[in-house]
């Protein structure tokens, strides 16, 4: 995000909260935020990460591309929200070893949750077959990787990838001695 952008976030959360008549500490509380960062994000101090960000947008009943139609008008920028490798947060899963997932972007809508996770599988990586209510979508990054869907093993390489209705037991097998890079998009089932 450049400078400009950054402006037009936090005057442009100002902007909603006050039409729809909200105090900064309610917006904040409801978003699960500090009302000093807040304020520092509507003044231009500061930029939220992405899920503070969505979790405002979210609060302030807001459509995301409704929040960002004006964004860059007048300008040759193009609008993007970058997320730095050392912003992503490590998550916990089901019990295993050998699986380390790092959040990347999560976002509800009505219907359905969208998460991309990075995930990083260890070699010899250990855990039980899962399943997720709902599709997924990985990419291989790096590495090569056996991935087990129902009764079929699949293998893959580096630049591979597979989209699966995640209902379906799976397991990831890194039977290699170099750590797996895989992109993770999962499309959730709302109930």
């Amino acid at each position: 995000m450049n400078n400009e952008d950054v402006h037009y976030v936090g005057k442009r959360i100002k902007e909603i909260r006050l039409q729809k008549e909200m105090k900064l500490v309610d917006l904040a509380i409801k978003s699960g935020i500090s009302k000093g960062l807040l304020s520092r994000i509507e003044n231009g101090r500061t930029i939220p990460s992405l899920p503070v960000l969505f979790n405002i947008i979210t609060t302030l009943n807001e459509n995301p591309s409704s929040f960002f139609e004006t964004m860059g008008q007048g300008s040759n920028s193009p609008f993007y929200m970058l997320l730095k490798k050392e912003e992503y947060s490590a998550i916990e899963k089901e019990d295993s070893v050998g699986f380390n997932y790092f959040s990347i972007f999560s976002r509800s809508f009505s219907d359905f949750t969208f998460n991309a996770v990075l995930l990083l599988l260890e070699p010899d990586a250990k855990r039980e077959m899962v399943t997720t209510d709902g599709m997924e979508f990985i990419y291989l990054a790096s590495g090569n990787i056996e991935y087990k869907l129902g009764d079929e093993t699949i293998s893959m390489e580096e630049g591979d990838s597979l989209f699966f209705d995640g209902r379906v037991p799976h397991l990831k097998i890194n039977n290699s001695e170099q750590t797996a890079r895989i992109l993770v998009i999962y499309l959730l089932f709302n109930k």
